[in-house]
């Protein structure tokens, strides 16, 4: 478990330390262009995702996120005193790499967003993004989980663009986002409701994935 644990720490804070950074130096390279800033994010949150998963899938099975750890937990991967542990790590995790980053960026390193993301359409697309990202990691995992890792890359990747909300998708990089005052921060106050639409979104995957022939052991 100090082993998993680990690989759920170092792999979240990478995670945020990737996100806060990359959207922190989008932002000054980008010229006011938020497209391009936003593609700037976009680009390297993915490739980070699909490295860290490549690397800490085999330890702890490379969850990074409070709504995968659940839904492990339902699926009866993981117990409940794991899952606790995982969930605290992840967010000491994500919170570490928010301030990792800042760092890196000579920035105030504790910081609070004043970003406002309370919409409507931003808690339904939090709800899709987190159904799509539990899709692609449930979806996998049944016949070719060797693709775990670039399914989920390229979700977070495609769901950037798509949804509303560019796609946080995760609870513990939802509350360290709102620890930085840059392009990828949350108001403290619209996360709570972006982690009620992330858990059911989630668990909306784990009913419907319940519904298709069982995976295939190996």
């Amino acid at each position: 478990m100090r082993q998993k644990l680990l690989a759920e720490f170092i792999g979240t804070l990478f995670l945020l330390a990737t996100v806060v950074g990359s959207g922190i130096m989008a932002e000054n390279l980008a010229g006011g262009n938020v497209a391009l800033a936003l593609w700037g994010n976009t680009a390297a949150t993915g490739a980070i995702l699909v490295v860290l998963i490549l690397v800490f899938g085999p330890i702890s099975g490379a969850h990074f996120n409070p709504a995968v750890t659940l839904v492990m937990l339902a699926r009866g991967d993981i117990d409940r005193t794991g899952a606790a542990a995982f969930i605290l790590t992840q967010i000491i995790g994500g919170i570490a790499g928010v301030m990792l980053a800042h760092a890196m960026f000579d920035v105030e390193i504790v910081q609070a967003s004043v970003k406002n993301r309370a919409s409507i359409g931003q808690w339904i697309s939090e709800g899709v993004a987190t159904f799509g990202l539990l899709m692609a990691i449930l979806g996998c995992l049944r016949h070719r989980a060797e693709a775990v890792p670039y399914a989920v890359g390229l979700y977070i990747t495609a769901g950037y663009w798509f949804t509303a909300s560019t796609s946080f998708a995760n609870p513990a990089v939802t509350i360290a986002r709102s620890m930085t005052d840059s392009f990828s921060g949350i108001l403290a106050s619209d996360v709570p409701a972006f982690i009620a639409a992330q858990l059911m979104g989630a668990f909306l995957a784990f009913f419907v994935f319940k519904q298709f022939p069982a995976e295939e052991k190996a």
